[in-house]
């Protein structure tokens, strides 16, 4: 199952000018580019200048496209669609392009006669092989007559003409529930072109599904990998090309989302073919996270829940809080009143081979001063800016001098999960990042409700369940009204009974989050919990969330800053969860406080 090394992108994917998005698909790597018409008709550089400009930017223009609505239509229609194909003819010739996308009609002036489709795509075929040029004809999903990959494949077959094939787009095959195995029937000279994107599953009309939610490969639900195996047996061996829709990529950096673009082929090359990229070393737990503060709240806050300063880094202004092997790094460089979780720290069996793997994946080391004499760390920049480490923890601690101070004990065991809010434009690039680089697996997603708005979850860990981040966004851009945190995060910490862990956290004065009277009147309505148990939740304002495999308990601090807050969960029998539902309860609460003390 040979694999093309070429990859190419289509300019509708990225934001900006045909300019920017050229020279961010270049940038990020890509061989080609499908130069989408409204694209061209926007630029005012000439084809002819416009393929000297692809030229000296190393990349080949693999595709022109879309062509609209051109067969089985009458005689009157045909004469003006084929006057139109000669002029597109013209420009391709001037842009260097040799294939051009026709997609199946969707023109009031069409029949339902797939005889007639083929000889007139027979006539376009031979006009353009008299160009040079070839048609790649492609079943859209809401074609009129023409919607699906097998049915644009026997028309091909009834046009017989060596310039004309099909065009296969993932998104059209599988948001159809078309069986991809039949491709491997179409034999490999009439595979023109591939076009890939992924996308969530939704239940909405198709048209606007792919108009608006089309993902890069990877960050959705359909199976690529499947999709793309199938078209390989059958011989196909042009680029891998991607033509993605999407609301929010049109209006984001194209720079960062041709990097996103190139991640998400390269991790599906991954999966596909053998590849000479390290497989993702097994983690083992957090090594450590890393907040950037100002001022004595978060350090509090962590001297509440039981941590304690016990080294201070030679060299940094960088202090280690711990408990057993929950370790939290306070870096004194944030703005005044300012907190933000800026580093994670994930234990690697392999460091050197995590370092190699980001590489391959478009993410290189970032640049960090170091003395001599102290470690250096492997960490690469998440899409949000979070710099991720892949470490042994054994390499830095020594870089770390004793305070002194003696550890304390308030049933701490582990640091559960990390939750990150992304900016709007981030968070599917950020599931893209911790999937393909760590090999972490997207989890169950949720919707819920917020006090002000919308917000979209994604939890991902490793196999094992010794890393797990929570990724969170909220759904719609928000307006003027926005009392809610900006990009709130958290860091929670499991115990083995956070009941206990909360009696000895009171007794060393943390303020925990005050949870309503009305939300144990609910829990004691739905669920029936025995009355002691209830009774404590309601005392130590404790959160309470079961599934059918098991049960969790969760509460949460206040504000300690402007954006962090920190939360202790217990995970009893096989409860994977984060306690979703209760997330608008904890927002709300959290609104309460910061009213109550004027923050």
């Amino acid at each position: 199952m040979p694999m093309s090394d070429r990859r190419s992108i289509a300019t509708v994917c990225l934001s900006g000018t045909l300019e920017d998005k050229l020279t961010a698909a270049a940038a990020a790597g890509f061989d080609g580019v499908e130069i989408f018409e409204n694209d061209l008709i926007a630029s005012p550089e000439s084809p002819a200048r416009l393929r000297e400009h692809c030229a000296d930017l190393g990349l080949s223009i693999d595709l022109y496209q879309p062509f609209r609505d051109f067969e089985a239509v009458p005689p009157d229609v045909l004469a003006a669609n084929l006057r139109r194909a000669e002029r597109k003819f013209d420009v391709m010739e001037q842009l260097g392009a040799d294939t051009m996308l026709v997609c199946s009609t969707v023109s009031p002036d069409a029949v339902d006669d797939d005889d007639l489709a083929a000889e007139q795509l027979h006539l376009l075929a031979s006009m353009a092989a008299e160009r040079g040029i070839r048609i790649a004809y492609e079943a859209l999903a809401w074609g009129r007559f023409v919607n699906t990959y097998d049915h644009s494949w026997r028309i091909v077959r009834r046009a017989d003409h060596p310039a004309l094939g099909v065009c296969l787009d993932s998104f059209h095959v599988l948001s159809r529930g078309s069986d991809p195995a039949g491709i491997r029937t179409i034999p490999a000279s009439k595979l023109f072109f591939l076009q890939l994107a992924d996308a969530p599953r939704l239940d909405m009309n198709v048209l606007q599904w792919s108009r608006h939610y089309r993902l890069f490969p990877g960050q959705g639900s359909f199976d690529l990998t499947g999709f793309v195996k199938a078209v390989l047996d059958a011989g196909y061996d042009g680029p891998l090309s991607l033509e993605v829709f999407n609301d929010v990529f049109r209006q984001a950096d194209p720079r960062h989302a041709a990097v996103d673009a190139m991640r998400s082929l390269v991790s599906l090359r991954e999966t596909v073919a053998a590849t000479s990229i390290p497989a993702p070393p097994k983690l083992s737990g957090h090594s450590f996270a890393e907040l950037s503060v100002s001022g004595p709240q978060v350090a509090q806050a962590l001297s509440q829940l039981g941590l304690s300063h016990v080294a201070q880094h030679r060299s940094k202004p960088v202090q280690l809080w711990q408990q057993g092997t929950v370790r939290v790094l306070l870096n004194e460089n944030a703005a005044p009143g300012e907190s933000a979780i800026s580093a994670l720290a994930m234990e690697s069996a392999d460091p050197a081979a995590s370092a190699e793997r980001a590489e391959k994946l478009l993410a290189p080391r970032l640049p960090r001063e170091h003395q001599a004499d102290e470690a250096d760390l492997t960490a690469v920049a998440a899409p949000d800016g979070t710099s991720v480490f892949l470490c042994r923890t054994d390499s830095w601690l020594a870089d770390f001098t004793p305070t002194g101070e003696a550890e304390r004990d308030t049933g701490l065991t582990a640091i559960d999960h990390v939750a990150l809010t992304q900016p709007f434009d981030h968070f599917d690039g950020a599931a893209l990042f911790y999937r393909s680089l760590l090999g972490l697996h997207p989890e169950s997603a949720a919707e819920f409700a917020a006090p002000f708005g919308l917000v979209r979850s994604l939890p991902m860990a490793d196999a094992g369940h010794s890393v797990r981040i929570a990724l969170s966004v909220a759904v719609l851009r928000r307006g003027d009204w926005a009392p809610g945190v900006q990009d709130p995060q958290h860091i929670a910490f499991a115990s083995d009974d956070a009941l206990a862990s909360a009696k000895a956290m009171r007794a060393l004065g943390l303020p925990v989050l005050e949870i309503p009277a009305n939300y144990y009147d609910d829990l004691e309505a739905r669920l029936a919990l025995p009355p002691g148990l209830l009774a404590e939740l309601r005392e130590y304002s404790v959160l309470y969330d079961r599934d059918a495999n098991g049960e969790f308990l969760h509460f949460y601090t206040p504000l300690a800053g402007s954006r962090v807050f920190f939360e202790v969960v217990q995970r009893i029998g096989g409860y994977a969860g984060y306690g979703a539902a209760n997330a608008p309860v904890r927002m709300a609460a959290h609104r309460r406080a910061r009213l109550s003390s004027g923050s």
